[in-house]
């Protein structure tokens, strides 16, 4: 082929692959519209597979090629071996005049003497090769590599911009659906701290204590309730929440709790050291008022008398560290009822794991349980990113 008609093959070759998406279009269209104008009776197109361990045929011309796209008894060559396997290893291409004496030769469907091969690369990454072969000893020339190895660089780059793109949509995909995912997260996590049975129960706390004439408590109730509603409302669209904000909101939460189960449990919040820091820590939000909303409802279930709530807070320059020490007495109904507890922790911690994937906050939990003669006793250790 003249250097003319190779240009008007190359041209032809790089408009044609402007308008195709996928790597299989773009090899058929090498092997099938290029390769045959070559003249060569056999061509085979390998690429390298996702581990990076072998080659895998694609596309082909001549006899692998029956009949559309198809490859007639397609097989693959571990990397590194055979002359299309070598030249993946190495990126360097090769022209072997006769392939008889070349012990790295494999025989595919028939035996051929003269065998080319030239890597598919782009930016020092192998995609595959392109190999082809001829029945005749010393039939491929220097003209004929600058030629392949044109095809094959315009071939990488098509492929690489091909990935390229497919990486873009899969992770703009992947981003949406965790967009969706923390919207739904957001909303059960709202309707958790405001359910109708919270909510209700709520309301007629406040209704009982203005027909008792409580109205000091009634006011106090209605007070911190509605506190509660605006701070959960606003938080819906924030993805962080100051700590000082936060554990004001943990107190009226507790609180307002304590007033609705009738004084069943008691509870004490305390700063380990580094007092100072809470004006400025800021952490993930709605984790630790999905945490208590869980505790609290699972230590209630079976309304028993003088629990316990220890919270512990200790703030470090990037982490601020949860405690809750949960007690109460040792009873058959209490611990029957461990395994709704531990349930009830499982999908709260479903939230950190969606945090920790979409924020990378490496949120840590810890559960444990112990007994001390009649006391029950529960521990959760949570560690949050201090995020100032």
């Amino acid at each position: 082929m003249k250097n003319n008609q190779f240009e008007d093959v190359l041209i032809y070759f790089s408009k044609s692959l402007m308008g195709k998406e996928n790597e299989d279009d773009i090899l058929w269209d090498v092997a099938k519209n290029c390769i045959g104008q070559l003249g060569f009776v056999d061509c085979v197109i390998y690429l390298v597979d996702d581990n990076k361990e072998y080659l895998i045929q694609k596309a082909a011309y001549g006899p692998k090629n029956p009949k559309d796209k198809t490859i007639y008894n397609p097989v693959k060559i571990p990397m590194g071996q055979g002359i299309s396997g070598y030249v993946a290893q190495t990126a360097q291409a090769e022209i072997i005049n006769d392939a008889s004496k070349d012990p790295r030769y494999i025989e595919d469907d028939e035996a051929r003497l003269s065998e080319i091969c030239v890597p598919i690369t782009c930016e020092d990454i192998v995609y595959g090769v392109i190999d082809c072969e001829h029945p005749e000893k010393g039939f491929f020339t220097d003209h004929h590599l600058k030629m392949l190895s044109a095809f094959a660089a315009i071939c990488g780059i098509k492929i690489r911009s091909v990935r390229t793109h497919e990486a873009l949509m899969e992770e703009h995909d992947r981003l949406i659906k965790i967009k969706e995912e923390m919207v739904e997260l957001k909303l059960k996590s709202l309707s958790s701290q405001l359910n109708p049975h919270f909510v209700f129960n709520s309301l007629n706390s406040i209704q009982y204590f203005i027909t008792s004439e409580k109205k000091r408590l009634a006011l106090e109730y209605l007070s911190m309730f509605s506190k509660l509603i605006r701070f959960y409302l606003n938080q819906l669209g924030q993805e962080t929440v100051h700590l000082k904000d936060e554990i004001d909101m943990l107190h009226s939460y507790l609180k307002l709790q304590k007033l609705r189960y009738d004084g069943l449990f008691d509870y004490d919040i305390s700063l380990h050291e580094n007092s100072k820091k809470m004006e400025e820590a800021t952490i993930p939000s709605l984790v630790v008022q999905t945490l208590f909303e869980n505790i609290i409802e699972s230590a209630m279930y079976n309304q028993q008398k003088g629990q316990h709530f220890n919270v512990l807070l200790k703030i470090a320059d990037t982490t601020v560290t949860l405690k809750v020490l949960h007690q109460s007495l040792q009873t058959g109904k209490s611990a029957n009822n461990q395994s709704g507890y531990r349930e009830s922790i499982l999908q709260w911690q479903d939230q950190v794991n969606l945090l920790n994937a979409v924020k990378d906050f490496k949120i840590t939990t810890t559960i444990t349980h112990s007994f001390d003669n009649d006391i029950q006793k529960r521990s959760i250790s949570l560690k949050l990113p201090n995020l100032i």
